[in-house]
């Protein structure tokens, strides 16, 4: 599904460019659960933005689905963004102004436009049916995440991609969205990539991609 062939990252830095990804090839199966692990500055994040589609690689070739996207336009990009990827972030961004029902319906405006209807499942698929008026600051930060997961999987996305998903909540609340997250990948074969430091949360997914100074430099498989 997702394969990253030699794959480069070279930030320009004035007179020392500043090489985050060096020749990285990793292939991923429909239906995955991968961790992407390895200490702060590794490259885990830069990958991640490049599979999501958020950055382009500086050099090689990223195929998802079997189409060569590394060197699409920016806009091809987007539509590949708001149709084939579901984004869930240690910081949730959440809009605070909007209740959980229109931040979830925001998920839709690049994947066919707006459906209550399929917005309001998607809040009850993670246990929030009777949170849909409630706004950011009305919610845990447990259930914060659960509206993105929400705004996350409301277009069916091919795969999704979280950075650091418990980061800011607490021990429960990680656990309940890690379970959560667990649950989409086994019962409706969401591929998952996650970045993550918890060797904890590392431990349930079907794979282990450990990343440092840039380089894969081992994989496990459970």
């Amino acid at each position: 599904m997702i394969r990253l062939e030699d794959i480069t990252k070279i930030y320009p830095m004035g007179k020392r460019d500043l090489t985050v990804l060096k020749g990285i090839n990793l292939h991923i199966k429909q239906g995955e659960l991968v961790a992407i692990m390895g200490p702060s500055g590794s490259g885990k994040s830069t990958m991640l933005n490049l599979i999501g589609c958020l950055d382009k690689p500086t050099s090689g070739k990223y195929f998802l689905e079997d189409r060569e996207v590394s060197n699409f336009k920016s806009g091809e990009l987007a539509k590949v963004r708001g149709q084939k990827i579901g984004f869930i972030f240690q910081t949730f961004n959440l809009l605070s102004r909007l209740t959980a029902l229109a931040n979830v319906e925001l998920g839709l405006t690049y994947a066919g436009g707006v459906d209550r209807k399929r917005a309001l499942e998607a809040l009850a698929k993670v246990g929030l049916a009777e949170r849909v008026n409630h706004r950011p600051i009305e919610l845990s930060g447990g259930e914060q995440q659960r509206v993105a997961i929400a705004r996350a999987i409301v277009k069916n996305p091919s795969v999704f991609l979280a950075d650091e998903p418990t980061g800011q909540l607490d021990s429960k609340s990680g656990e309940e969205v890690i379970s959560l997250l667990m649950s989409l990948n086994a019962e409706h074969g969401i591929t998952l990539i996650m970045v993550t430091h918890d060797s904890n949360i590392a431990k349930h997914c079907h794979r282990i991609v450990q990343i440092k100074d840039g380089e894969v430099v081992s994989e496990s498989t459970r």
